[in-house]
């Protein structure tokens, strides 16, 4: 039976806390730019980017950033993986990058979207933020900024639904099939 961690109202308030983060860390948006990993980080950038516009009175750039060719698991995955844009509206050298997710994981999904931006340029540094952090590490990476940590097993999986894929705003949590 899924559980819902987080609705509309828990994500909204996360999103907001993590948008004021972001502008404290960084003094203000001078040379900052988001990039959300596709799909579900491009919306909740978006969001983020609203949010700090609202605050600062300023908008800053918000980029899309597709991982899929850049994945260690290409040989091992059974399907093709989807490709989807990559798309930065600017020049990301020597910017400060704030990389957007849904859920941290292992961290192999960060890792393939640092090597990405790598290949787009030189910024002056990238940061993480992410709305869940569910734990289970396998490389050695820690989001700066984070909505709600969500301590799972690793037979759990942690959906986050955004009205922009169709749905209502909700985090579910829920065993895998199987595991019950």
């Amino acid at each position: 039976m899924p559980k819902e961690l987080m609705n509309k109202k828990d994500i909204d308030r996360a999103l907001m806390r993590m948008a004021h983060e972001i502008i404290e860390k960084n003094r203000g948006t001078k040379k900052l730019c988001l990039v959300g990993i596709q799909r579900g980080g491009v919306h909740l950038a978006k969001r983020l980017a609203l949010k700090i516009k609202q605050f600062e009175k300023k908008g800053i750039p918000v980029g899309l950033l597709d991982i899929a060719l850049y994945r260690d698991d290409l040989n091992i995955r059974k399907e093709q993986p989807v490709v989807r844009r990559t798309e930065v509206p600017c020049e990301i050298t020597d910017l400060k990058i704030v990389l957007v997710d849904d859920v941290l994981f292992t961290g192999r999904s960060i890792r393939a979207a640092m090597d990405a931006l790598m290949d787009l340029g030189r910024p002056a540094c990238i940061q993480l933020a992410v709305l869940i952090d569910r734990g289970h590490r396998e490389l050695p990476i820690k989001a700066d900024y984070v909505g709600k940590n969500i301590p799972t097993a690793l037979s759990e999986t942690v959906q986050v639904q955004l009205e922009e894929e169709g749905s209502e705003d909700k985090v579910i949590l829920e065993k895998m099939a199987g595991e019950e």
